[in-house]
């Protein structure tokens, strides 16, 4: 294994780990704030992906796309909101979890019934497609980096609007003593649907980004969206700096055990053996991390402050 290789590897983990927190960021605040177990997050995903590659279609522009991913999940978030998750905040999770499978269900079928069963595909933008020479004689590619840095760079809008912005003050109350900021004349029911439609707007981000890597397709969204309640479990519900830690954790967990793995286990049985078990096993390392974790951390590693 060369320097250059391994280089390569933990990139592709911290790539995989940024898409991770998008989808987790969005999905920690909406429980943290809202109390709710919203299964139908992954469906957000798809849209954003269906939206990015139908607009860039029609368009021809990638950035067009872009921008429809967002502004369709974040729409699709607050319909979802005002007509159906409304009505479950004060209802059990098991009601919760029946209710957000089902949009599933409705989304998944919805989408197959505009778009078929074949899968749509975007291109990469000329501006960020090409490579990029690292140190060690490795080389990136730049679409790749670029996902990166925009991962970057919303982590740290995050981090200002919660921390710094009269919004973020009120997400913050509201994950805390929401009857509270109610009774002090704050609208609740509209702080939570900007609440919903940003984090729908975050998967929808991550779901267009991705689809350029990979083929857009039904059902695309929910194997992310286990590996995205892994993260928040691991970085603790309702944090978002737990979900950035978590995400890049799960990602390079991921990433390098598949890598890894089936090279080690090489040296003691035969090759394609090597790769059946190595695989297996690198997909049960992510959740043998969280069981240590939560074992040593029950609340995860940066639960939020009133947790």
């Amino acid at each position: 294994m060369t320097i250059a290789l391994a280089l390569e590897q933990l990139l592709n983990g911290i790539q995989l780990g940024v898409m991770l927190f998008l989808m987790a960021a969005g999905l920690t605040l909406i429980f943290g704030v809202m109390g709710l177990i919203n299964l139908a997050h992954g469906s957000l995903y798809m849209v954003g992906a269906f939206a990015c590659a139908t607009v860039a279609a029609w368009t021809g522009s990638f950035w067009l796309g872009l921008i429809a991913s967002l502004a369709c999940a974040a729409a699709a978030g607050a319909i979802v909101e005002l007509a159906v998750i409304r009505r479950l905040y004060d209802r059990d999770h098991l009601d919760q979890v029946l209710a957000t499978f089902a949009l599933i269900l409705i989304f998944s079928e919805g989408t197959r019934w505009l778009f078929g069963d074949f899968p749509l595909y975007l291109d990469i933008p000329p501006l960020l497609q090409g490579i990029v020479n690292l140190p060690g004689d490795a080389s990136y590619p730049v679409y790749r980096l670029a996902i990166i840095a925009v991962g970057a760079l919303i982590a740290l809008g995050l981090y200002l609007l919660i921390g710094k912005t009269r919004l973020g003050m009120r997400i913050r109350a509201g994950e805390s003593d929401r009857e509270m900021i109610g009774a002090l004349g704050v609208d609740i029911r509209t702080l939570y649907t900007l609440v919903f439609a940003l984090g729908s707007a975050l998967a929808g981000l991550a779901g267009a980004l991705v689809g350029a890597l990979q083929s857009v397709q039904v059902g695309m969204g929910e194997p992310v969206l286990i590996l995205a309640f892994v993260v928040i479990v691991i970085g603790g519900i309702g944090s978002i700096k737990g979900a950035l830690y978590g995400a890049l954790l799960v990602g390079v967990t991921d990433t390098l055990g598949r890598f890894l793995l089936p090279q080690l286990l090489a040296l003691f049985v035969d090759p394609s053996q090597a790769g059946m078990i190595g695989g297996a096993m690198a997909s049960m390392l992510i959740y043998v991390v969280m069981a240590v974790i939560l074992a040593v951390k029950p609340r995860g590693l940066f639960p939020p402050a009133h947790a």
